[in-house]
């Protein structure tokens, strides 16, 4: 029973602490319709305008210290309420005003009477003047140029969304950021759209603010003085003495804050996203080059020294300046220390050679030029280590089995910017990136007219541009694909590792999966290997598989089909074929999802016919230039299919299948060749061209 008390107390305390932090946007709107319906005392209007100073000031001190601008995304928000907030104190603090005015400077509280007489030295004129000069500051500068940068800001952020959207697919795919944080990136590009947005909508809130106060101040005068003297019978002189600086007191109460939060709306939409407040970012940017001081305290120095300026002040800044650039100087100092080899001379000269001696050959290299070692430095903020991590990661789960490490050095035989990636020692790739530039990919829709280094995306292909980072807003906002040089890498090795999947799997690697498998089902092991084929058997049809890109994560399933089909005088090919067909529903799911239909091109009866006939007698019988004419309507056909937003799918005899994959692999991207048995009994099968029909027929009569 105590525990149960002490859960129903907790819940309850939890329950009233939410509901009293929700309580304080309402309150305050209620406090709102209070100020403009019922009256207030002095001393509430002194309450008030010092919270509304108080909230302005928490509200800058917010933004200062906001690392990124949707570490503040309820802004526009309290924007609104504040100057809503602000609009009622004006109305109410008038009707004080107007009403009691005539009693003197301190009818309206001890706030407006000290703004009034001591901020402006109870002198209208004066007030008047300080008045007119925060209006200009806070309309003409600070409102106009936030609400500008908040209007280019909104359209330049929504233009670049589908870029950063599509920047994120890429990097999903690529394996280099999980499913987690695709959502969590897809979520912030929305909320940062949804933030400048707003904020552009804000700053109308603000310099609206402005225009108020201006009107508010000419009709608390005009009226102040008309009821001053027709209704209480004062002087012209002493109605303006009251009334007057009683406005100015209202009207300097009130622009202080507007001007304070105009100022916080414009650091928020100045803002750029880091991992520093502006305080810390201003001073370590303005500071972190010491020439900047130098040549800054030479100058002043230079003024200190003239006749009749003041000398005294000017040098001592100089002074100052200069002992800040010598501290900076000390700072970014740093001793390089050399590494001397030490000999051991208890050591004999000659040592024999071993086995350690000789380097084994590494399964994945990647060798980067001296400029490229930070990208793999965690020390110095290179991430690419963790990018390869995430590739492995996805490949072996795609692929369905464990990809190896991936050994990285840097060559000085390389180009500064130049990468090489090796499968065996043997090299699969290269490029040339920029870590100080972002590369912008031309898809297809984007323009092509950014201005940096033209070139061509080293997996893809793609036309290119390596911009400087200030233009990734611009380039996205045309359409392009924005990523860093760690993103290229990665990507690069993601699409060679998957290309040529095949030449990574070993016998010890399938020895893994098959132990594994036995672990749920060991007799189907067991049957297999040793007992009907052997383990270098089995790695090869892996090896058949995944070289046509087909996962081997169905382990169960290929090795079921092995071992019902395996007859002694099988080859790894043939059967290879039976498991394409153990695994049909899989390969249909891959080329065409869960579609009901399967569009195909097919060959004519007579080609297919003497393909069978030249595969059975080892390839031996075909023209050469009717495998050109051939493979020249395979691509055109597929041109047309993808045009038309299909797959390019031919379907074939089974026993044809594998030469014709050969023959027309790496020829044309994204083009499939599945057999008659591949495809499962309930879809159905739609045939847009006969390859080999009409233009053809020629060389098939000549055969």
């Amino acid at each position: 029973m105590a525990t149960n008390t002490a859960a129903g107390g907790s819940v309850f305390e939890v329950g009233a602490r939410s509901i009293l932090t929700g309580l304080g946007t309402p309150l305050v709107m209620l406090l709102l319709l209070v100020m403009i319906v019922l009256p207030l005392p002095p001393v509430a209007l002194d309450l008030l305008f010092t919270f509304n100073i108080a909230l302005a000031i928490i509200v800058l001190l917010a933004a200062i210290y906001a690392a990124r601008p949707l570490e503040f995304a309820v802004f526009p928000s309290v924007l609104l309420i504040s100057t809503l907030l602000r609009l009622g104190l004006n109305v109410a603090s008038t009707r004080v005003v107007l009403l009691e005015g005539h009693t003197g400077t301190g009818a309206a509280g001890n706030v407006i009477e000290a703004f009034g007489d001591f901020v402006v030295g109870g002198n209208y004129a004066v007030g008047l003047v300080l008045f007119a000069i925060l209006v200009v500051i806070n309309f003409v500068v600070v409102t106009k140029g936030a609400g500008r940068i908040a209007e280019v800001t909104a359209r330049f952020t929504l233009d670049a969304m589908p870029g950063k959207q599509m920047a994120i697919d890429a990097d999903l795919n690529a394996g280099l950021i999980g499913q987690d944080d695709a959502l969590r990136r897809r979520d912030e590009v929305t909320r940062e759209a949804d933030f400048y947005g707003a904020m552009d909508g804000a700053s109308k809130f603000v310099r609206g603010d402005a225009i108020a106060g201006i009107l508010i101040l000419l009709i608390n005068i005009l009226g102040g003085f008309a009821i001053g003297t027709l209704q209480h019978d004062l002087s012209a002189g002493q109605a303006a003495q009251n009334y007057i600086l009683l406005t100015i007191g209202d009207g300097l109460v009130a622009q202080i804050p507007s001007m304070l939060l105009s100022t916080a709306a414009a650091i928020i939409v100045t803002r750029m996203s880091g991992t520093q407040d502006m305080g810390a970012a201003v001073t370590s940017q303005l500071t972190s080059n010491p020439r900047v001081l130098i040549v800054a305290a030479g100058v002043i120095g230079l003024m200190g020294v003239v006749p009749g300026m003041p000398n005294i002040v000017f040098l001592s800044v100089a002074a100052l300046l200069g002992v800040l650039a010598y501290f900076r100087v000390q700072s970014n100092a740093q001793p390089v220390v050399e590494e001397v080899e030490e000999f051991d001379t208890a050591k004999p000269d000659t040592l024999d050679l071993s086995w350690e001696d000789v380097n084994q050959v590494d399964e994945i290299s990647l060798e980067v030029g001296y400029r490229l070692i930070p990208l793999v430095d965690k020390a110095q903020g290179g991430d690419l280590l963790s990018r390869i991590k995430g590739v492995r990661k996805k490949l072996s789960k795609e692929l369905g089995f464990l990809i190896n490490s991936v050994h990285i050095r840097d060559d000085l035989e390389l180009s500064p910017n130049e990468y090489t990636i090796s499968l065996h020692d043997v090299v699969a790739g290269k490029g040339e990136v920029y870590p100080d530039r972002e590369l912008a990919i031309n898809p297809g829709q984007g323009t092509s007219d950014l201005e940096g280094i033209q070139t061509k995306d080293p997996t893809f292909g793609l036309d290119a541009v390596w911009i400087d980072p200030s233009d990734r807003d611009e380039a996205q906002s045309r359409g392009c694909i924005v990523v860093d040089s760690s993103t290229v890498i990665a990507t690069h090795l993601s699409q060679l590792l998957k290309n040529d999947a095949h030449k990574l799997i070993s016998q010890d690697d399938v020895q893994e999966l098959l132990d594994k498998l036995a672990t749920t089902s060991p007799k189907l092991v067991e049957n297999l290997v040793p007992g009907l084929m052997t383990l270098a058997d089995v790695t090869r049809v892996m090896h058949n598989l995944l070289e046509e890109g087909i996962p081997i994560r169905d382990i169960r399933t290929i090795v079921g089909a092995l071992s019902e089909h395996h007859q002694g005088s099988r080859t790894p090919d043939d059967l290879t074929r039976q498991v394409r067909i153990a695994l049909g529903p899989a390969i249909y799911q891959t080329v065409n999802g869960t579609e009901p239909e399967l569009s195909v091109m097919v060959l004519d009866s007579r080609l297919e016919q003497m393909l069978m006939q030249a595969v059975a007698s080892d390839g031996g019988g075909i023209e050469p230039t009717l495998i050109d004419g051939m493979i020249e309507q395979v691509g055109s056909v597929c041109g047309t299919m993808e045009a038309a937003g299909t797959t390019p799918v031919l379907l074939v005899a089974s026993n044809i299948r594998s030469f014709l994959s050969r023959l027309l692999r790496g020829r044309m991207a994204n083009f499939y060749i599945l057999a008659y048995e591949e495809v499962p009994a309930d879809k159905k099968v739609k045939v847009i061209s006969t390859v080999g029909g009409a233009s053809n027929n020629a060389a098939i009569a000549g055969q």
